[in-house]
């Protein structure tokens, strides 16, 4: 059964740990990130972005394939479904389509209309037992051109959008997606501290989480984050394996061009990653 982020949230803020959010891809990644949960009594987040959701065959697909793993495996730790950076027409189709969190991400409106769709969205989110995950401040990274810096959110407009009643909010305090540059200048932790003071009980959640040094992204679990998403980190490792197997010239040998063969090494190597953010967010035993 597929559970609302709010209750891991809620418990993580309490505890001092963050829950990780890993976005899924496809069937590898989502089998490898559900059995890493379970073997470690972890809460997860499964997180899809609107590519990814077209990229598997539409909503529908995902739920029903999130579901029967989930059914097949015997996967008792929470897991939350979550749509990522969600458009205001994506949003409403994940709510129809069973998912059980979503992201609005109207960073891009003016805060006003952000306002309103977001109590728009909450109504209906919640009116079906659904969590949801506002922005403010857009993150920075290669999708829209910045690096080197990521944007700081004002930290009254946060209070703003937090008082809408949204269950999760993602500031920006200076983190990108993607990989970090040379030149990034570090999370912003002054403007992390603000925001956490005016938003109280708040869960925060830190997007971009791969290239963050360990040290700030247990700072920012101490400051008030609960929630981490990681993406980019299980693509490279993936890909990394998946090369080896291939440059070793295995998928040559025998019947080593079997898929399940051949993807074989980059669901170890997902599942390896997985873990070790677990250790780093301490979200491990806490199911």
């Amino acid at each position: 059964m597929l559970v609302s982020a709010k209750e891991m949230l809620t418990k993580a803020k309490e505890g001092k740990y963050a829950v990780g959010q890993f976005n899924i891809n496809n069937l590898e990644w989502t089998k490898a990130v559900l059995i890493t949960a379970q073997e470690n009594n972890s809460p997860v987040i499964l997180g899809v972005s609107e590519g990814a959701g077209k990229y598997m065959g539409g909503y529908d697909t995902i739920v029903g394939m999130v579901n029967g793993m989930m059914k097949n495996l015997n996967i008792t730790v929470p897991v939350a479904l979550h749509l990522d950076h969600g458009s205001y027409e994506g949003a409403k189709k994940v709510i129809a389509a069973g998912f059980s969190s979503v992201m609005f991400d109207g960073s891009h409106y003016p805060i006003d209309e952000n306002v309103e769709k977001t109590k728009e969205i909450v109504s209906l989110a919640h009116s079906k037992g659904i969590s949801v995950e506002a922005e403010v401040g857009s993150i920075g990274g290669e999708e829209d051109g910045v690096v080197g810096k990521g944007e700081v959110a004002d930290p009254k407009e946060c209070k703003m959008i937090a008082n809408l009643g949204v269950d999760m909010l993602a500031a920006g305090i200076g983190n990108i997606h993607g990989k970090y540059p040379e030149n990034w200048v570090g999370l912003a932790f002054d403007a992390l501290e603000e925001i956490q003071k005016l938003t109280g009980q708040m869960p925060l959640v830190l997007h971009g989480g791969t290239g963050i040094p360990e040290e700030m992204v247990k700072k920012s679990i101490s400051l008030g984050v609960s929630k981490i998403n990681v993406n980019t980190e299980c693509q490279l490792v993936f890909a990394e394996a998946t090369r080896k197997y291939i440059e070793d010239g295995k998928d040559l040998k025998g019947k080593g061009f079997d898929p399940r063969k051949l993807l074989a090494p980059g669901f170890e190597a997902i599942k390896q990653t997985v873990k070790e953010k677990m250790e780093l967010f301490g979200s491990i035993n806490k199911a």
